[in-house]
């Protein structure tokens, strides 16, 4: 039994309704052709018996006019002879009528049943192709839902895809992230030399600054047509100001070398 559920229920899924369909219609159009032959042979039969039965009647009227025309010349013996064999004849004329009844009522029989069946058959093959359509526009409906709703195979492998694409994204950018951190808090060494700590990065930034804001004085010198003495008298001056900072800043201070 459980064999048997089990075998039932596998080929439950790999069945469709629309093959087991035309396959049904398929079984109906060949037992509507068998019964159409048989209609069609039983006519035939028929057909014979009404070409013997013409055939007897045939003999047995040609009997009949032998037996008067022997009676009238006087051979009533050739007269009794004719008509012994028209009645022999005349007894196959009625058994082949009674078989001509049997078969003919047979082959109305058929007939009938070729019509019911052919009635139903149509009626069958509307039915199927409204069943097909029915399920072919359901399935499609299902497929479109599941892949709206993402739980489908296919959607739900590439969702899955997009899922450990993203994972590995972020890994990456959280990794990213803490090397950077750890870089900048001296934690590990930068074997390239390239990469400089918060304090230097300061001074660096404030000595740029401050060569700029010469660049810019030199150049506002030039334009307004200064002369050379101008332009050292302020860079002079800007050097004066930069040493007396240094001197006002302590003696005990820590020097911090560029690495």
């Amino acid at each position: 039994m459980i064999f048997r559920a089990r075998a039932n229920k596998a080929l439950d899924g790999a069945e469709d309704p629309r093959e087991t369909l035309d396959y049904s219609y398929q079984k109906q159009l060949e037992l509507l052709q068998k019964v159409r032959r048989g209609v069609a042979d039983v006519a035939t039969s028929r057909k014979r018996l009404e070409l013997q039965l013409n055939q007897l009647q045939s003999q047995s009227g040609k009997l009949e006019d032998q037996g008067r025309k022997a009676l009238a010349l006087g051979r009533e013996d050739l007269a009794r002879e004719a008509l012994s064999r028209r009645a022999a004849l005349q007894q196959q004329v009625t058994d082949l009528e009674t078989q001509h009844a049997t078969l003919q009522g047979e082959e109305e029989k058929l007939t009938l049943a070729a019509q019911r069946l052919q009635a139903k058959v149509d009626a069958f093959r509307t039915r199927k192709e409204t069943i097909k359509a029915t399920y072919t526009a359901a399935q499609a409906q299902t497929r479109i839902g599941e892949a709206f709703s993402g739980i489908s195979e296919e959607m739900g492998d590439v969702g899955l895809a997009i899922q450990r694409a993203e994972d590995k994204t972020a890994q990456l950018q959280a990794r990213a992230g803490a090397i950077d951190e750890l870089l900048s808090s001296g934690a590990f060494d930068d074997q390239s030399g390239m990469h400089k700590d918060d304090i230097q990065a300061e001074l660096d930034r404030l000595s740029g600054g401050t060569d700029v804001e010469l660049e810019l004085q030199r150049m506002k010198a030039e334009l307004a047509g200064g002369s050379t003495s101008d332009r050292q008298a302020i860079e002079g001056g800007q050097g004066q100001g930069e040493a007396s900072s240094q001197s006002q800043q302590p003696q005990d201070t820590p020097r911090f070398d560029k690495q």
